[in-house]
């Protein structure tokens, strides 16, 4: 990451995104820590390939151009905010990019305490008795994971003081909302008593809207 941020930039004098590596490392170490000694499945989990076996191809697809969206744009930001400079960001709209990254990874954090099968890939696990989960931030929308990312892609050009960056955004929005689709498919196909839970949990990923 620090590789994409500065060559890019041509310069390690960007205060902006010394501070956005030291956030995502130290909430990063601290997160993982936590997952070692209450959850030591989940964490295995979201360390595992990107690309799996049992994963639907439509998902290896679509999750390699997420990662290519992500990386990129990330280089993009670096030309945006400090070599080209095409965006002039205030100082403290870097700082609310700062609190809601910090939000994004804490409330992502909720919900990986809450489900311990949340996997970076779509898939059924059944040798971990994969089960439906109802509780905590999974009662009012069906992908909150999903949010907190979306909070994490939008934190992230705000700190990095690119506005342009947040086309990025807006594109990774649409790829995450094409995701839950082929997520659902195979959850209901896959997991007993998915459908069951996307009657009592009407919404996906914000509620009374989607």
């Amino acid at each position: 990451m620090g590789l994409l941020l500065f060559l890019p930039a041509g310069t390690l004098n960007w205060p902006g995104a010394w501070v956005y590596l030291a956030e995502i490392v130290s909430l990063s170490l601290v997160v993982g820590l936590l997952l070692a000694k209450h959850d030591p499945g989940v964490l295995k989990e979201r360390l595992a390939s990107p690309v799996q076996k049992t994963q639907p191809t439509a998902d290896k697809i679509l999750l390699l151009i997420i990662l290519v969206v992500i990386f990129g744009s990330m280089a993009f930001m670096a030309l945006d905010a400090v070599r080209f400079g095409w965006s002039d960001m205030p100082v403290w709209v870097q700082a609310i990019g700062a609190l809601i990254l910090l939000v994004s990874v804490l409330f992502n954090y909720r919900t990986l305490r809450e489900n311990t099968f949340a996997a970076p890939v779509i898939k059924i696990q059944q040798e971990r008795g994969h089960t439906v989960i109802s509780t905590g931030p999974y009662g009012y929308v069906r992908h909150p994971f999903y949010v907190g990312a979306i909070l994490f892609f939008l934190g992230t050009p705000l700190l990095l003081g690119s506005w342009w960056g947040l086309l990025a955004t807006l594109l990774l929005m649409i790829l995450l909302a094409v995701r839950i689709q082929i997520e659902e498919r195979t959850l209901r196909i896959g997991l007993p008593g998915y459908q069951e839970y996307t009657q009592q949990v009407r919404y996906r990923l914000i509620p009374y809207l989607w």
